[in-house]
């Protein structure tokens, strides 16, 4: 399986946010964005931040697609 961050686009977009943005909303590093924006995993606690940010539960920012 792996992860998706399509939902926490699309949540920052619905917002009028740029992708970008998350950097500074959550207080993440460029490295950790260019790994969310690869699909790649990153640690518990950077999800935690960018849920606290954005006031929403990790399913609302992620989810797990089957690799075929």
């Amino acid at each position: 399986m792996a992860v998706s961050y399509f939902l926490l686009w699309r949540l920052l977009e619905k917002r009028g946010y740029a992708r970008k943005d998350v950097i500074w909303l959550a207080g993440i590093s460029e490295s950790t964005y260019r790994k969310l924006l690869a699909g790649d995993t990153v640690r518990m606690d950077v999800l935690e931040r960018v849920c606290r940010a954005l006031n929403v539960d990790i399913g609302d920012i992620c989810s797990f697609k089957r690799l075929r």
